[in-house]
């Protein structure tokens, strides 16, 4: 049944960024769906924590600063995903920080801030799993880019550019990694109700503006991008790769 091919027991998922927002929301989807999840971030994840096992699934704790990891401590994260939950099949690259500021404000500092994160750190990640995936010749490897990955936004200098890094990455994974049953694809969420949105949010004018946007006219909910990432990690999946799922509200029409 075609439902079954949605259905991920027996799966590990390693989600980025898994304590709160995007990433909490897609880390539960994952163990709804029937995976243990390995919560990586370097807040509390014990929200999370409690939801995932709360659904039967197991959880693993993963406290990592990406802004200081090098990719001996990112190897060790993922040898302790498999030691410990028997295997890592699916990793979601959440994790990202956005510094608002212009081509002439940005400072050098918050560009190599925003690049570190939201660029190198799914490098990094993506070449500790990639061994354990080939090994089994499957895998799904899902970024997180944006609806700033096709276009660019006011006072986004390098949040932009890194999402427009992300969808190239996300584009040659896919043409290097197909052969080993392994996909590879990236979510363009457009302005969603998150707790690091809701400060902007709160803007009257900042939240009309993406209403607008949005043919739908509404903020979308981090449920609705969790739905996507859940679709691209199953294996009603399987034939969908190097690809820009976009959870926008159709606002990618209106740029």
């Amino acid at each position: 049944m075609i439902l079954d091919q949605f259905r991920l027991d027996d799966k590990v998922a390693l989600v980025t960024g898994a304590g709160r927002g995007l990433g909490q929301a897609m880390a539960v989807a994952l163990a709804e769906a029937g995976a243990d999840i390995d919560g990586l971030g370097s807040g509390s994840l014990e929200n999370t924590a409690t939801r995932v096992r709360a659904l039967g699934r197991r959880f693993l704790s993963l406290k990592v600063n990406l802004l200081e990891a090098q990719a001996k401590d990112l190897n060790e994260v993922v040898a302790r995903v498999v030691a410990e939950l028997g295997g890592l099949h699916i990793l979601v690259n959440n994790a990202g920080i956005c510094l608002p500021g212009t081509v002439e404000d940005q400072t050098p500092e918050s560009w190599l801030k925003t690049m570190e994160v939201n660029v190198t750190a799914p490098f990094m990640i993506t070449r500790a799993v990639l061994p354990h995936m080939k090994l089994r010749r499957s895998g799904r490897i899902i970024n997180l880019g944006s609806i700033m990955s096709d276009f660019g936004g006011p006072s986004l200098c390098a949040y932009g550019t890194s999402k427009h890094a992300i969808a190239g990455f996300t584009k040659s994974l896919s043409a290097d990694l197909g052969k080993f049953g392994i996909t590879a694809n990236y979510l363009q969420p457009g302005a969603i109700m998150t707790p690091l949105a809701a400060p902007s949010m709160a803007d009257p004018a900042f939240r009309a503006y993406w209403e607008e946007k949005a043919p739908v006219g509404r903020i979308g909910e981090a449920h609705e991008v969790a739905a996507a990432a859940l679709f691209l990690a199953t294996d009603s999946a399987s034939y969908v790769s190097g690809a820009g799922i976009k959870v926008c509200g159709g606002a990618i029409s209106r740029f």
